[in-house]
Formats: structure tokens, C-alpha cells, sequence
């Protein structure tokens, strides 16, 4: 089996195919032949900031087709189609056979979560797992935004709507009878519109927090799905007079200092969906029982809805093979992934 190995190149992280040999499974574990892997920022973010050191295997969505299972599985059986996530910078070379190729049963103190695939595409349903379970968490854990379901006449600003993480969040807020506002580029604003969002703006508008105020005085909830050094800051201008709350997508709520002091902050990481503990630099996230339970909501739900088009996945761009991975990352690193998600068919 070829994977793509973090290993020093002139005093510099970078990626190097290497071959690795397939394991023997666990009863817990099932093993699975991935035919589509999506990229997502926390992979070249990782890998440029030598995050998790020598050795490491990148690398969170999955699709690929069960090839056999422990006696202890009983969620997924031999030919199901699953997407899949985990994070890959928890795993060595060593260790791949668990990241990519064993699946641990769901429901239990696992690194992985898995979700049945009905009709959309390998490729594109390799786009669902980490950014639908990170909006999914932004929106509903009690850390973070903590909206009530069951409150009629909702509202929510989304920055970054047409990020992979925000399509979701606006399909999700769409199906909660949640209003959105979404913020983008001019030429997403129908992709937005057509995934559920009521107002769109562009947020390079100098006028923008006047306009989302003028469609939503009393907005209380804000989900930025971008996180750099502008965006919290600025739609946090937006929450009404009495204050509110804002999720950030970055860890440790990087970039919020200048947030409004009327604004509660939060910050959403979608590994508290595992039922275990995870450290990444000086961070450390104890296992998370009811953030667990409610990931395991949404992955029971996530096949239905799929098939039903309710949830739709994003739009893709596929590349081919590991070998253009590289390309790929230096693609992030441009600034010029927008609307799509890049997925490698591997």
C-alpha cells in the first residue's frame, strides 16, 4: 500500500510516498480499500507548521469500500461503501493501517467515525464527514454556539459561506429552519442562495456589518468558517448591542483579540466528536461524551439525508493519484480553492 509520509527535506516538513504493508484487524476493526481522499486546510496547515514531526500521515476524509470485518463490527459489513474521518497527524507511518485502512467501530472509544454512503459519488461524498461534523458541532455542542433546535425564528450569520465547512453549515442551518446569512464572494452568491441562504453579502463590502444589521438587528449567533486575522473581528460588529456568540474555527480562538467585548467566543474542533483525548501543541481536549453522542446524531442521520438530497455534498475537483498531492497543497497555499473541494482519487 503507497501512502504519502511527512519526512525532512533540507531541514523543511515535506511528503514522500513510501509503501507500508497492510495489517491483520482487530474484532473492532474492519478493514477498507479507500478509492477517494478529500484535502482539507488543516492538512497543509499541519504539515507547514511540522505539527505532529517526522513520520507523520496526513490526512482526515475518506471513502473507500469495506473489504472485511472483525467480529465485533456490526455497523458496516464486507462491500459497503463508507465515508470515513480521523486525524491523520495522530498516526506514524507505522500506524497508517489504522488511519486509512482500519476502521474502528463506531460508538465506541474510537479514532474513527463512519457513515454509510447511498447514491452521491465517492468523490464528492469524501467532502461530507469533517466539514458537515464541524458545522454540525458549531452549531449544536453546548461549547460552542449551543443553538437551541426546538426555538422557532433562529438566525445566523455565516462567514466564509461558501467554504466546504459553510455550504454545510447553511444546509444544516436551512434544515433547522434556521435564517442565514452568508457572507462570500460576488461570484458565489448563487451557489449560496441555491444551498439555502436567505441574505448573501460580499464580505469585502465596507458596508458590510451596516447591511447584515439592516436584514438582522437582533442577530445573536456567528459562525466563522474562515478564522483569519479579519473575519472574526469583523462579523462580530454584526451581533446586536446585548451581545451574542461567535464560533471560530481555529483552535485556541486564534485571530478573535479584536472581537467585540459584547461577544462570547467559542471555538469548534471536530476531534471532540471521538470518544478519546487529543493534544496538539500546547492544546489538550479531554474526551468529550456529549459532543460524541452528538456526532453520532448527525452520521446517523448524514445516510438519509444524502440520499434524499437534503444534505448536498460540495461541489469537487478531482485529481488523480498521490503523486499530485503536492500540486494540490501549493493549490490551498495560492488562495485559489474557492466553492470546491479538492479530492484525490487514490
Amino acid at each position: 500500500m503507497a501512502a504519502l509520509v511527512q519526512r525532512q527535506d533540507s531541514g523543511r516538513p515535506a511528503l514522500f510516498k513510501e509503501k507500508i504493508s497492510l495489517p491483520q484487524i482487530e474484532p473492532h476493526q474492519s478493514l477498507v480499500k479507500i478509492s477517494h481522499a478529500a484535502q482539507n486546510p488543516t492538512d497543509v496547515q499541519s504539515l507547514d507548521r511540522n505539527a505532529f514531526g517526522d513520520g507523520t500521515v496526513l490526512g482526515c476524509d475518506f471513502v473507500g469500500t469495506v473489504e472485511s470485518v472483525g467480529k465485533d463490527v456490526t455497523r458496516v459489513a464486507k462491500g459497503d461503501v463508507i465515508a470515513g474521518l480521523v486525524w491523520g497527524g495522530e498516526y506514524t507511518a507505522k500506524e497508517i493501517t489504522v488511519k486509512y485502512t482500519n476502521v474502528m467501530q463506531a460508538r465506541s472509544k474510537d479514532s474513527v467515525r463512519t457513515v454509510n454512503i447511498p447514491s452521491p459519488t465517492n468523490a464528492s461524498a469524501s467532502s461530507v464527514p469533517l466539514a458537515a461534523a464541524t458545522a454540525w458541532l458549531a452549531f449544536f455542542s453546548k461549547d460552542c454556539l449551543n443553538i437551541d433546535r426546538n426555538h422557532a425564528k433562529q438566525t445566523i450569520l455565516i462567514w466564509g459561506g461558501s467554504s466546504s465547512v459553510g455550504l454545510y453549515a447553511i444546509q444544516i442551518a436551512a434544515l433547522h429552519n434556521i435564517t442565514v446569512i452568508a457572507t462570500c464572494s460576488p461570484r458565489t452568491f448563487d451557489l449560496l442562495n441555491d444551498h439555502g441562504a436567505t441574505h448573501v453579502f460580499d464580505y469585502s463590502d465596507p458596508d458590510i456589518v451596516t447591511k447584515i444589521k439592516d436584514v438582522a438587528s437582533g442577530l445573536t449567533y456567528v459562525f466563522d468558517t474562515i478564522g483569519n486575522e479579519k473575519s472574526s473581528a469583523t462579523a462580530s460588529q454584526a451581533i446586536k448591542e446585548s451581545g451574542g456568540s461567535l464560533c471560530t474555527v481555529r483552535p485556541g480562538k486564534a485571530h478573535c483579540e479584536n472581537v467585540a467585548q459584547r461577544v462570547r467566543v467559542t471555538d469548534v474542533l471536530v476531534w471532540t466528536a471521538f470518544l478519546k483525548e487529543h493534544r496538539y501543541g500546547d492544546f489538550h481536549w479531554p474526551a468529550h461524551k456529549e459532543d460524541h453522542e452528538l456526532a453520532s446524531e448527525l452520521f446517523e442521520k448524514l445516510p438519509g439525508w444524502l440520499e434524499s438530497g437534503t444534505i448536498r455534498p460540495n461541489p469537487t475537483r478531482i485529481r488523480k493519484g498521490l503523486d499530485t498531492v503536492v500540486e494540490g497543497f501549493q493549490e490551498y497555499r495560492d488562495g485559489h480553492i474557492s466553492a470546491y473541494k479538492i479530492v484525490y482519487e487514490v
